[in-house]
């Protein structure tokens, strides 16, 4: 463990990390789906263009639509995305409430 020089006090604490419980559990769950570069750039995808359907993101990310599909429920298993079935497709979109949640959550703690 680092030494702390006695003659400088202590730094201002940046953050609080006061998380506990169910909303801890939900927090790192949002973390872990959303820390694979693939799902981040899906998210990224869905900030620009919400309602879109899978075939739009295959289109626009260098992978194959199993594997766009395999991260798309990842996502939403998490909570990160709602998708809704439209005609023969499915349109996906970000969840506005775990957005809203995610990021008070994260303005409490960091």
């Amino acid at each position: 463990m680092p030494r702390r020089n006695p003659s400088r006090p202590p730094p201002d604490p940046c953050c609080t990390l006061d998380i506990t419980g169910a909303d801890e559990r939900r927090l790192v769950h949002l973390f872990k789906a959303s820390g694979n570069p693939t799902r981040f750039e899906i998210l990224k995808y869905l900030v620009t263009h919400p309602g879109c359907i899978t075939g739009d993101i295959v289109e626009a990310l260098p992978i194959a639509q199993a594997t766009v599909s395999q991260h798309l429920k990842v996502l939403a298993e998490a909570g990160w995305t709602v998708a809704e079935p439209e005609g023969n497709a499915t349109c996906h979109s970000l969840d506005e409430r775990t957005v809203r949640w995610f990021r008070e959550t994260i303005g409490k703690v960091f």
